[in-house]
């Protein structure tokens, strides 16, 4: 068995386009959305994160405002910023892109976001939203990878998830969106006993615990669907050899050679591959499906607050 391809890049742009159609039908009603993109310092994978955000905004014809902050900005600062936008009837959606520097109050930078322009779904009004299965802007990871189950339509009522990962991010959403679609749900971490052998249960298996390859052909059983949501590198030939399959080396050590690592997930393609029906790819896998989401996401935040307000 050679698991088939979850193409999230496919998802992705299906979503972008059902996005673009419906900014062109909330223009004809006087509204144009619009996402405040936040970000303080430097960090590297910050800056291409939200340089693809404001020009996927672009494309799909949303208003977008990015806001770049040096590296010492306080809790105060920052606080000011969101409370400006927060005020702004023109800005559907705000996004502050995390990490933030140590000095910055991340909760209550979160917090301080209006619910109805949390299009990250972090804030505590949305998730207790989401708890209660009510409708709620819902983190954007968990909520594209549910779009791209549905897409493959895999039978999610009845179904046996595991969720490695705990995080606010993703693995509490997820096992949450989960259960609300009648799935039984289990969510494993790093103090999970014999960890393989809960994995081996899932129907469905979501890998988000931050690990490169960590999750190997000993955690899946035979034709279970496998969605990897990490994103590592992998800095040596070694490393690739181990990750890798033959077929698939060549073109990672090209990688490798070109920029000094190819990107993983916390799934070992290799061995998983042999035993999942089916398996999502990193990179082109859950990640576009990310940024497609938050387009979604603020386009709901604008129906629910401007066209509510007119109706």
């Amino acid at each position: 068995m050679t698991a088939q391809v979850l193409n999230g890049a496919e998802v992705a742009e299906h979503i972008k386009q059902t996005v673009a159609a419906r900014v062109i039908e909330l223009a004809e009603l006087g509204v144009k959305p619009g996402l405040a993109v936040v970000m303080v310092g430097d960090n590297p994978a910050s800056k291409v994160y939200v340089g693809s955000k404001v020009k996927t905004c672009q494309a799909l014809g949303l208003h977008s405002e990015k806001y770049e902050l040096p590296a010492d900005t306080t809790t105060e600062r920052l606080l000011q910023l969101v409370d400006d936008l927060n005020s702004r009837d023109e800005i559907d959606g705000i996004l502050v892109q995390l990490p933030l520097p140590p000095q910055i109050e991340t909760r209550r930078i979160l917090e301080a976001v209006d619910p109805a322009k949390d299009v990250d779904g972090f804030h505590a009004y949305n998730v207790g939203k989401l708890v209660r299965g009510d409708d709620a802007l819902v983190a954007c990871t968990p909520a594209g990878v549910m779009a791209l189950l549905d897409y493959y339509k895999v039978p999610l009522a009845g179904a046996n998830a595991v969720v490695i990962g705990r995080s606010d991010i993703v693995g509490k959403p997820m096992a949450m969106l989960l259960l609300h679609r009648h799935a039984t749900v289990t969510i494993c971490h790093s103090r999970t006993k014999d960890l393989p052998a809960v994995a081996r249960q899932a129907d469905i298996l979501i890998a988000a615990i931050g690990r490169t390859a960590m999750v190997t052909g000993d955690f899946v059983r035979d034709g279970a669907v496998v969605v990897d949501v990490g994103m590592n590198k992998a800095t040596t030939e070694e490393e690739i050899r181990r990750i890798f399959s033959d077929a698939e080396q060549p073109k990672r050590m090209e990688d490798l050679s070109k920029r000094g690592y190819t990107l993983v997930g916390d799934v070992e393609p290799r061995t998983v591959a042999e035993k999942a029906s089916w398996l999502t790819p990193v990179p082109g896998g859950v990640g576009p499906l990310t940024i497609a989401m938050l387009m979604k996401n603020t386009i709901s935040a604008a129906e629910m607050r401007r066209l509510k307000r007119t109706a």
